[in-house]
């Protein structure tokens, strides 16, 4: 996508809509954790039209197609900053970004590409903000969560959830 295509996607009307944004690598252990919440949630809000929702392994510039035209934005992906256990999540807002220790590769320029959407007066999100799983093992091929970071996903997928359900509340005109 490119060149204002996303104009042309059916699950976005500027404005109008949630969007979770799941990050990873389904072949790399815990880099997963971001495509596993976000499969999560398209479940959960399957019948909610004010949330879209986008798994990918893309990063950087590439995000910006996903991102343009929704009026909020929650990006959830792994981080492995070795400062706090596997399965604790780390929340934070646009303004936070660089604060996030451990930085995972899908979230780097998050906060320019937001920034560079909005120069060429695309429309971009009015809330953001990033969940990251702090994971034990990004590295490893194979399809399976470390055992601390599956336990912890039900936990994190209500997080999730329930801020999902704060920003985009099912029946309502967003």
């Amino acid at each position: 996508m490119g060149n204002g295509e996303w104009r042309d996607r059916p699950d976005v009307v500027a404005g109008s809509k949630v969007l979770v944004l799941g990050l990873g690598n389904d072949i790399l252990k815990d880099d997963a954790a971001g495509l596993v919440i976000a499969r999560e949630m398209r479940h959960r809000f399957a019948d909610n039209p004010n949330v879209a929702v986008v798994d990918s392994c893309e990063m950087g510039l590439s995000l910006l197609d996903h991102i343009a035209g929704h009026r909020a934005l929650i990006v959830v992906d792994s981080v492995q900053s070795g400062r706090v256990p596997p399965g604790h999540l780390h929340e934070v807002g646009e303004d936070d970004i660089k604060t996030l220790p451990g930085m995972s590769p899908h979230f780097l320029g998050v906060g320019e590409i937001l920034a560079l959407g909005r120069l060429l007066g695309l429309p971009m999100p009015e809330r953001v903000k990033l969940f990251a799983v702090e994971v034990a093992d990004p590295f490893t091929l194979g399809t399976d969560l470390t055992p601390a970071v599956a336990q912890a996903m039900p936990a994190i997928s209500e997080r999730l959830a329930a801020t999902v359900r704060a920003w985009a509340p099912a029946g309502q005109a967003p």
